[in-house]
């Protein structure tokens, strides 16, 4: 079965919505006006409840197939990035510094689209809970939504969810059982010394030479102190210090991100950056703490409802673009908790060439909406068939 028959016709309704959320992009848990839209597009479509005000302003709605049966969850994020817009299109970003740099908007209205199809033709028994979820990028939504209890309110017994990747050939759609994506940490090393004249050094503690040796022994933690076939990412991304070629500076600044799948692996590389940090300090004989941020959990498959979708994205787009067991990446994803909350998978979309996720220039492909919205609606109808 290729893409829907009525899910194709939708296609121009689902561009616009799509342009329409591009162009009023909101961040984080202030997704108040993004939600208030698809509010307005689910009473037109005519699901049966609303739920709205989840996390602030997350939305869950209902629609209820023939006769009693599971419920199956359906997950799209609808949250920006603080970025500023260079597309150039008709319908950009209308607010300055924000954007949809990952196709959030896309994905949104993706949903939309199943949402129609799916309150039209009711051919499932069971119910399809639809989740509009903010805070994708920044904040955990996700995992709010979880803690304010949506699986247990909505009796959601499985969930699902997918994401577009430009650069990827459009229609072509990824998967494994398993972990997919990485726990995503972040750490901060405040290096604290003494400053002083850049020409009379013996009379400072100067925290560069720490910071740069700490930055050094943090390099080891995955050469040395992990299994080298394992996955595992410690990446320093800022080292701030001084202000003038001739003073040495009173302070120095390391941070970075750990990627992780194993637990115990985590526990690792926090016990050695404790070590290393401490132990650094010392032989340069300043102050140096660190402060260890544990973010995202790893998003884990389960393996049946992995290779589930698999078959439903076979259905759609053809078995030659599907990989099932396609393997992990370190990026990071909030949908992980809805998965250890409730089994489920989540997926790739390719959306052909174009410019990366979180890119200035990134604009969401609109051809793959009818693909993304078909598969949608198929995990579903499929996961809560009307015979058997």
């Amino acid at each position: 079965m290729p893409v829907l028959n009525r899910i194709a016709g939708l296609a121009p309704e689902m561009t616009a919505w799509r342009k329409q959320l591009h162009a009023r992009p909101e961040l984080a848990f202030d997704c108040h006006e993004t939600a208030a839209y698809v509010a307005a597009r689910l009473r037109e479509i005519g699901v049966d409840e609303i739920h709205e005000g989840v996390a602030t302003s997350g939305i869950v709605a209902i629609i209820e197939g023939q006769g009693p049966g599971p419920v199956v969850g359906l997950r799209a994020d609808m949250d920006a990035l603080p970025i500023t817009e260079e597309t150039g299109a008709a319908y950009a970003s209308e607010t300055p510094g924000k954007m949809h740099a990952c196709g959030h908007d896309g994905h949104t209205a993706m949903l939309l689209g199943a949402a129609a199809y799916l309150a039209e033709t009711r051919a499932f028994r069971g119910k399809v809970a639809l989740i509009f979820q903010p805070a994708e990028e920044d904040g955990g939504g996700a995992g709010v939504m979880v803690d304010e209890g949506i699986m247990d309110r909505f009796d959601i017994a499985e969930v699902y969810a997918l994401h577009n990747v430009p650069g990827l050939d459009l229609g072509r759609v990824l998967t494994t059982p398993g972990p997919i994506m990485a726990a995503v940490d972040e750490f901060h090393v405040h290096v604290e010394g003494r400053g002083g004249h850049g020409a009379m050094p013996h009379e400072t503690l100067d925290p560069i030479p720490a910071a740069v040796s700490i930055v050094q022994a943090m390099q080891t933690i995955v050469s040395r102190n992990h299994h080298a076939l394992g996955d595992l990412v410690v990446s320093v991304t800022q080292i701030h210090a001084g202000t003038a070629n001739n003073v040495i500076p009173g302070t120095a600044y390391i941070n970075g991100t750990v990627r992780t799948f194993d637990p115990a692996v985590q526990a690792m590389v926090m016990r050695r950056m404790e070590e290393i940090v401490a132990g650094q300090g010392a032989s340069f004989g300043v102050t140096a703490r660190l402060t260890y941020e544990v973010g995202y959990p790893a998003t884990i498959n389960d393996a049946a409802r992995a290779g589930f979708a698999a078959e439903v994205a076979a259905e759609v787009v053809g078995e030659g673009l599907v990989d099932g067991h396609a393997g992990r990446e370190m990026g990071a994803e909030d949908f992980a908790y809805m998965l250890e909350a409730r089994p489920g998978a989540y997926l790739f979309l390719g959306a052909g060439p174009g410019a990366g996720l979180h890119h200035p220039k990134f604009d969401f492909n609109d051809e793959i909406l009818p693909i993304g919205a078909s598969l949608l609606a198929r995990l579903a109808e499929r996961a809560l068939p009307i015979e058997g």
